[in-house]
């Protein structure tokens, strides 16, 4: 495997769990990019490299650093924490449109200005 191939697994890996981990579906990930879903599976597969513009704005969705996505650093997520879970079940139980209104409201709490 060579290092871009390498570097393409950790990113997919790395979306592939801030994903599961915010308790969101490809197919809502695919619908805040603007994407099909299908892409966002290929991304994850690491069969498709992801745009500058896409891997910003998966940051700012995941609440995690662009750093982070591309495998640096050692801020690691524990998917074992029991909150977290607690959380992701949560999310899981949200109607699509609940769950946007939500998503908007934690990303006006981390904004300066609030979106419209």
């Amino acid at each position: 495997m060579t290092i871009n191939e390498q570097k393409r697994q950790i990113i997919s890996s790395r979306i592939k769990e801030a994903r599961r981990l915010a308790g969101l579906s490809q197919g809502q990930v695919a619908k805040m990019l603007g994407l099909q879903r299908p892409s966002v599976s290929e991304i994850e597969a690491g069969n498709r490299a992801v745009a500058a513009e896409e891997l910003s704005k998966l940051a700012e969705i995941f609440d995690v650093s662009v750093a982070w996505l591309l495998g640096e650093g050692s801020g690691e997520v524990n998917a074992q924490d029991d909150r977290l879970q607690l959380a992701a079940r949560e999310l899981q139980k949200l109607k699509p449109k609940d769950l946007n209104r939500l998503l908007n409201i934690l990303a006006s709490m981390r904004d300066p200005e609030p979106r419209s």
